[in-house]
C-alpha cells in the first residue's frame, strides 16, 4: 500500500478518493473549501491538509481531479503547489480533463523538480466515479505508468497507456467529440419520436439493440424522455472540454465540423438556463425550439 494524496473533491474526486481509501492506501486529502476536505476525512479515515503542498508531503503518489488548467496550475505549483512538496522519485497524477498544453508545460517542470507526471484523463461520470468504474486514459513516460497504474486501478475499469505526456488528454479529446455527436444524433431521434407520435420507450427497445444502439441511448434515453437532467456530466463543463478539442483542432488542422456545431447547440442551452443540465439536454434546446 501506498501514501498518497489527492487534490479536488468533486462530484468524481470525491469518491475516487474514497476509493484509493477503501483499497488500503494511505490517503491525505486537499480541497479548496476545506470543509469538503474535513468530511471526506470524517467520512473515510484518512487526513485533510491545509495546501496541495502540505497534502503531497511524504507522498508517493500525488492524484487531481479539479476543473481546468488554471485550477491544474494553481495546485500544482507556487510556494504552496504540491509540486513543492513531492519528494524526488514522486509521482503526480492528474485525472483532470485539460489541455494537452498544460500537460506538457507541467511534466517539463515536474521532470526538472525530479519527480514523474502522468496525463490520465477518466470518462465514465460521476456514476463511473462512485462504483470504481472509470475509464483512464494515460500519456506519460512508460516507467511512470507503469508505477501509476496499480494506483490508478483502485477505481478504474480499464487503464491504459496511449504514448507519451499528453496523448492521453488527446484520447480524452477523441472521447468528447464522439460523445457529442451522439447525444445530439440521440436527441434529434428521441425528439423526432415525440413529434411522430412514436413511443419513445418502445422505439428504444426495438433500436437499441441494433446499430443505432450505444451508451448514451442507454443510460440516458429514459430521463431525456421524462424531461430530466438533473445527473451526469454537465453542460458548462462539456462546453470547456470542447473549447479545448476545437483550440486543438486548429493546432492539429483536424477539421471537425460537427463538434463545432454541438458546441453551439450546447451554448444555446446555457442560454435558457441549462448550464448544470447534464449533456443529454440536447433535446431540451430541441423541446425549445418548438415553443
Amino acid at each position: 500500500m501506498a501514501k498518497v494524496a489527492f487534490l479536488g473533491l468533486g462530484v468524481m474526486g470525491y469518491p475516487m478518493a474514497g476509493h484509493l481509501a477503501k483499497a488500503g492506501h494511505e490517503v491525505t486529502v486537499y480541497n479548496r473549501t476545506a470543509a469538503k476536505a474535513e468530511k471526506w476525512a470524517a467520512d473515510h479515515g484518512g487526513a485533510f491538509a491545509a495546501t496541495p503542498r502540505e497534502a503531497a508531503a511524504g507522498a508517493d503518489f500525488v492524484l487531481s481531479c479539479v476543473g481546468n488548467d488554471d485550477d491544474l496550475r494553481s495546485v500544482c505549483l507556487g510556494d504552496d503547489g504540491a509540486f513543492a512538496g513531492m519528494a524526488a522519485g514522486a509521482i503526480f497524477i492528474d485525472h483532470t480533463t485539460v489541455s494537452a498544453a498544460v500537460t506538457r508545460e507541467l511534466y517539463a517542470m515536474a521532470k526538472d523538480a525530479g519527480i514523474s507526471f502522468v496525463d490520465a484523463p477518466v470518462s465514465g461520470g460521476q456514476a463511473g466515479a462512485e462504483n470504481g468504474q472509470l475509464v483512464v486514459m494515460c500519456g506519460g513516460d512508460e516507467d511512470a505508468y507503469a508505477k501509476a497504474e496499480p494506483i490508478i486501478d483502485a477505481f478504474a475499469k480499464l487503464c491504459k497507456r496511449l504514448g507519451d505526456t499528453g496523448m492521453g488528454q488527446m484520447c480524452k479529446m477523441v472521447n468528447q467529440i464522439c460523445i457529442a455527436g451522439l447525444v445530439q444524433g440521440l436527441s434529434e431521434g428521441l425528439h423526432f419520436a415525440e413529434k411522430a407520435g412514436l413511443d419513445g420507450r418502445a422505439v428504444v427497445e426495438v433500436i437499441g439493440g441494433g446499430a443505432a444502439g450505444s451508451w448514451q441511448m442507454v443510460n440516458r434515453y429514459e430521463t431525456m424522455i421524462d424531461d430530466k437532467f438533473d445527473h451526469g456530466f454537465a453542460v458548462d463543463w462539456m462546453r470547456k472540454d470542447l473549447g479545448i478539442c476545437l483550440d486543438t483542432a486548429d493546432e492539429t488542422g483536424a477539421s471537425l465540423p460537427v463538434t463545432a456545431l454541438v458546441d453551439q447547440f450546447y451554448k444555446d442551452v446555457q442560454k435558457i438556463g441549462g448550464g448544470r443540465w447534464d449533456t443529454s439536454s440536447l433535446i431540451k434546446r430541441l423541446r425549445a425550439l418548438d415553443g
